[in-house]
């Protein structure tokens, strides 16, 4: 195991699924997978079709997912692999939300930006690294999902699952390899390996009743495994209860008898529970429903029917149930406690909910996976899981969740969206919303508000800054109209739209706004209050962005003075006002003032966080542009080379805050005349560019110009 780029090699990302009790390796119809997924190659497992048509729902848990385990698993134990990475497809951000995963634990590209921009920087790392790597991705709907997003590289292997093959007939690259029934040996293999050689009497003729199905096969060796049923028992009930559902709806698969007889199993095990616990289960997403979920206050009394604090037991227990009948998996991964029910078992659990059921149900996974939902979004796998989950719920609950009002988990996840820097699909998510909320409650419901002001939020941290400032100019609009001018969500509003308009480059109308959401904030709150505060530095940031330094040094001042007097002179925020206040005085020109607040903001960091923080390097930074604008160029060098040198020992010398502090301090060796250092620095500078940034990067292209600049060419 070796260090490379920050990471401890070998590296694992994403959750890969635990493979199943008594899993069968499918020696036939999958025996040359493994070698088929060569270096640069890309497979594709896909429900076998049969005579040119797509298989039913039933059909289609075939056993992908477990296949992909098992090539996945098997190349990493034999030391093929220095990074595996697993992604679940169902949504871009869900895929987003995994390359940011694989960065942060790689550590060899940049982590800042949104989730597009790491996502992307990534994919590029992927297409240039010798360190060989397999991504596994899990449930691709469609190429949506990968858009510009697509993982190649000469050290790389794809594998990918799919319902859908038929995006990926096109490619020459791809092989499509068809997963589908058991072969009778397989199937006879597969039950004797989980039941042993005396319960597994009949299993060849068990087998065949059931078609040789995958999901059927692990349900009724559950049932038997878990009871004192034989084979012969199995057949003979199958049987009784397939005919029934001849009657009813034709010629139904075998897993559509089958999962009937495990919850009728489950029933047995936990009675007057498993059902419930299955009614909670089926509205969240199958691929991995978090563990806590069960173990919170709403999931147990949903699964118990009271509130009388044994609610917990009584949902392990009936978990327990679930898992010993084969409808539900339990992943056993030490750090990630997942459950897996299939999605098709899932379908067919809500298809016999009928009343209020369906109500209650729904509503309390909705009020069990909010109370799981970790509140700081780490660990990032179990965040990501409760997002997957608030999709389906959406999906599969539609308006069963807004009797009354919107449910806070779907408001939880779009807020998930944005603390995870998932710009794009937040700007979605907040948009569908603010259309169910406008349709289902009214467009001046508070609901729908609220709604319409993150999205506004959202389209801002996008960078979509005139639809942020439309939208929040229509929330302030409707909440003036509503609430009144004084209302606290109006002055927010008031203060919302000055932040867009100051993103949109409309300074003057940003003053305006903020201007007098400070007065409303200091005539109802009072000058002191940290709201009004905040909003006194949005305004103040304003002014200079206006061209009012002066205005901008008062007005940060003042601010200043308050937060020494309130907060103490060396609390994070009144250091983080001194900040802001040095940067007004370097542009109003007031060098000394800046120099003066700028090295005590730098020796309370370097004291507080240590030399290596990037705040504290980044209050270095600003020191030496304070220098170098009052003159003194001597201090701005110094200030330079420990900046470009902290960079690089922290981060790399190829981070792009790396490059451009090295641009930097090239340009101070110019002025001072030391041109053969500027120009050796610049080439040296430009070639990790080359190496470490996609083409067009704009350090690059800023490196490029300074070269040119200083060698005159």
């Amino acid at each position: 195991m070796g260090a490379q780029g920050g990471a401890m090699w070998p590296v694992r990302a994403g959750v890969v699924p635990s493979l199943a009790d008594g899993f069968c390796a499918r020696a036939e119809t999958a025996a040359d997978l493994g070698a088929a997924l060569v270096t640069g190659a890309l497979v594709v497992l896909a429900p076998a079709r049969i005579a040119g048509q797509r298989p039913s729902g039933w059909l289609e848990s075939c056993g992908k997912t477990q296949l992909a385990v098992c090539v996945a698993e098997s190349l990493w134990q034999s030391r093929r692999l220095e990074l595996l990475i697993w992604l679940t497809c169902a949504k871009r951000a869900s895929v987003l939300s995994g390359y940011l995963e694989a960065a942060a634990a790689v550590r060899e590209s940049d982590l800042a930006g949104d989730g597009e921009s790491v996502a992307r920087r990534f994919v590029h790392w992927l297409g240039q690294t010798s360190v060989p790597w397999l991504m596994v991705l899990e449930d691709v709907p469609d190429m949506t999902a990968l858009d510009g997003l697509w993982p190649s590289g000469p050290a790389g292997r794809v594998l990918v699952t799919t319902a859908d093959p038929a995006p990926f007939y096109g490619d020459q690259n791809a092989l499509i390899h068809p997963v589908g029934l058991y072969t009778p040996a397989e199937a006879q293999h597969y039950l004797t390996g989980r039941l042993g050689p005396d319960h597994g009497q009949g299993a060849p003729e068990l087998a065949a009743d059931l078609g040789y199905e995958p999901l059927a096969l692990a349900q009724a060796s559950a049932v038997i495994a878990s009871s004192a049923m034989t084979c012969q028992n199995y057949r003979t009930e199958f049987a009784r209860k397939r005919e029934r559902a001849e009657q009813a709806s034709g010629s139904p698969a075998a897993g559509a008898v089958t999962w009937t007889i495990s919850a009728e199993q489950a029933d047995r095990l936990a009675p007057g529970t498993a059902r419930a616990l299955l009614s909670l289960a089926a509205y969240l997403d199958g691929r991995g429903i978090p563990r806590a979920v069960f173990g919170t206050p709403a999931a147990g009394a949903h699964i118990s029917g009271t509130a009388d604090g044994e609610g917990a037991d009584r949902a392990g227990q009936a978990l327990r149930a679930a898992q010993l009948a084969g409808l539900v998996s339990v992943d056993t991964a030490p750090a990630v406690a997942l459950i897996r029910m299939s999605q098709v078992v899932q379908a067919a659990v809500r298809a016999e909910l009928t009343g209020e059921l369906p109500g209650r149900a729904a509503r309390a996974a909705a009020d069990a996976l909010l109370e799981a939902w970790p509140e700081d979004e780490q660990p990032a796998w179990l965040a990501r899981t409760c997002r997957l989950g608030a999709y389906s719920l959406q999906r599969t609950a539609a308006g069963l969740l807004w009797a009354g009002g919107c449910h806070r988990v779907l408001v939880r996840a779009g807020q998930s969206l944005d603390r995870s820097r998932l710009t794009g699909p937040a700007v979605t998510y907040w948009s569908e919303l603010a259309e169910v909320s406008d349709r289902v409650l009214g467009r001046g419901h508070p609901d729908t508000l609220t709604a319409r002001a993150r999205l506004a939020e959202a389209y801002l941290a996008a960078g979509q800054v005139s639809d942020a400032v439309s939208w929040f100019r229509w929330v302030l609009t409707e909440r003036v109209r509503m609430l009144g001018p004084d209302h606290p969500s109006a002055i927010t509003s008031r203060q919302d739209l000055g932040r867009a308009l100051m993103a949109a480059g409309e300074f003057a109308d940003a003053v305006t706004a903020l201007e007098r959401a400070v007065g409303d904030y200091e005539r109802i709150h009072g000058p002191d209050r940290p709201d009004t505060l905040v909003a006194q530095e949005h305004l103040a940031a304003a002014y200079l962005a206006a061209g009012r330094p002066a205005e901008a040094v008062r007005l940060y001042q003042r601010t200043l003075d308050t937060r020494e007097r309130a907060q103490g002179p060396e609390h994070p925020d009144t250091m983080a006002t001194r900040f802001k206040l040095a940067g007004a005085c370097l542009a109003d020109g007031k060098y000394k003032h800046a120099l003066s607040a700028y090295k005590r903001s730098l020796a309370y960091r370097e004291r507080v966080l240590g030399p290596d923080d990037l705040d504290t390097i980044a209050a270095r930074a600003a020191l030496g542009v304070a220098y170098h604008a009052a003159g003194r160029m001597a201090s701005a060098v110094q200030a330079y080379e420990k900046t470009h040198a902290a960079y690089a020992r922290v981060l790399g010398s190829d981070h792009p805050d790396a490059l451009a502090s090295s641009a930097k301090l090239a340009q101070a060796y110019y002025e001072v005349g030391r041109v053969t250092d500027a120009v050796t620095l610049l080439r040296d500078t430009l070639a990790l560019c080359d190496r470490a940034l996609p083409p067009g990067d704009p350090v690059t292209e800023n490196v490029l110009r300074s070269l040119a600049r200083v060698t005159g060419r």
